[in-house]
């Protein structure tokens, strides 16, 4: 099977490659948390063996039966057999009685943490330039519409690597634009399962948000995992306790922030403004992260560590920027982009090009009698959304109809007059 670029990329291009711990002396978390994790397995799973805990835990086999041995001095295990070095083994009664009351401090028995100390030098480590052109913007973009202006905004607003407040009206493709900045990444990273600090364990690598790529690197920490840089969205459910250490009670487990598993990556704030939370909570949290690129994280019980804050924080906004951020944040973002309305000529290329991405037919001058229509009973300035939206309210009328689908004039009013609220002048106007 061939591989994908990005499988070839991971074997050459490892910026940040931390060697497996063959013995106890480097591993960088306390030998008792290995304890613990060994315990807490054999206790969900009844019994084990060396190697499979090797899989299990992520740890090399050389320390997993380095700590096998301790443990089995004290009387921990009873052996059930033996194979090649491979020790099958369950709870003794000592072992099981250690085992539950390790299980009331944490049930997390996963993949081995790293220490913060590691995590927050794999970060540093994995900080890259970006370095892009018009050209290549236009490239990573270009299934959207865009003006060289704009594309000429977003270039520098990327290398810089530092905040961007993206705003105007709705409509005119800001989410569209900022979903699609991850583009400019080509390289992965490194992202550990799970990292430790205070003895306690926070879950980091998420499946849902963290994209896998397969790498045939074999010497390095199993810990480890290879992804594509990240790209996290958030929108309206932006709630105050997605920003920090959030403790799962039944498990004692801690799941990392939003800006954790963003780290390396890009963060975007859609729809700024129209959170739960309000703007000044946002702001007032992050205006240290964003200007020292170090953040501040507190366990439960008041202990506060270090970790990085090294990505791109995208901020998407339909409000005024004036009205949502005094000017010490403000000043904190840099690069600020104005998504205005559309010009004619580009409306047209978004018809146009929905058309064909359809398979409509292009009908002469029905680009320029959409445009009439919209200024007539929108709200006097071309958007970029009204072309799709309207190309699909023709698709349902076709639909319903049981009728051929094509674009005519007659058509282009009828869905034009559902798309738009109509206001009481259009109303006498039309009556």
């Amino acid at each position: 099977m061939q591989k994908t670029e990005a499988e070839k990329q991971a074997e050459i291009d490892l910026v940040y490659n931390p060697q497996a711990p063959n013995n106890l002396q480097d591993l960088d978390i306390p030998v008792t948390l290995v304890e613990d994790l060994i315990l807490r397995y054999l206790y969900n799973k009844g019994a084990g063996s060396t190697s499979k805990l090797s899989d299990a835990l992520k740890l090399p086999f050389p320390v997993i039966d380095t700590v096998f041995q301790q443990m089995r001095k004290r009387q921990l295990f009873e052996v059930t057999g033996l194979k090649s070095n491979n020790y099958h083994f369950m709870l003794s009664e000592a072992g099981r009685k250690q085992a539950f009351n390790r299980l009331q401090i944490s049930h997390y028995a996963g993949p081995a943490p790293v220490s913060v100390e590691s995590y927050h030098a794999s970060v540093k480590a994995q900080v890259t330039d970006i370095q892009v052109d018009q050209s290549f913007i236009k490239n990573a973009l270009s299934d959207l519409v865009l003006t060289n202006e704009l594309v000429d905004q977003l270039g520098p607003a990327l290398i810089s690597q530092n905040s961007i407040f993206v705003y105007g009206p709705t409509g005119n493709g800001k989410t569209s634009i900022v979903r699609r900045l991850f583009r400019v990444y080509q390289d992965t990273v490194l992202i550990p399962y799970a990292v430790e600090f205070d003895g306690q364990i926070i879950v980091l690598y998420d499946p849902a948000v963290h994209e896998r790529v397969e790498t045939n690197v074999t010497a390095m920490d199993p810990r480890w995992i290879l992804c594509r840089r990240p790209c996290i969205l958030v929108g309206g459910e932006l709630a105050p306790e997605m920003l920090e250490l959030q403790l799962e009670e039944s498990t004692k487990v801690y799941a990392a922030p939003l800006q954790m598993r963003a780290n390396n990556g890009i963060l975007i704030i859609d729809d700024f403004g129209r959170q739960i939370l309000s703007p000044q909570y946002l702001l007032n949290r992050w205006i240290v992260p964003l200007d020292r690129r170090v953040d501040y994280l507190t366990l439960k019980y008041g202990v506060k560590f270090q970790i990085p804050f090294e990505m791109i924080v995208v901020f998407s906004t339909n409000l005024d920027p004036n009205d949502l951020a005094d000017e010490a944040f403000l000043r904190r973002i840099p690069n600020k982009i104005h998504v205005g309305a559309v010009d004619p000529v580009i409306f047209d290329e978004i018809f146009n090009r929905i058309l064909t991405e359809k398979n409509i037919p292009i009908s002469k001058d029905s680009a320029k009698v959409l445009r009439q229509l919209c200024l007539h009973f929108g709200p006097k300035e071309l958007r970029a959304c009204y072309p799709r939206d309207v190309i699909d309210i023709i698709v349902a009328i076709s639909g319903y109809e049981g009728v051929p689908l094509e674009i005519n004039e007659t058509i282009l009013k009828r869905a034009v007059s559902l798309y738009f609220a109509k206001t009481s002048n259009s109303l006498k106007q039309h009556s």
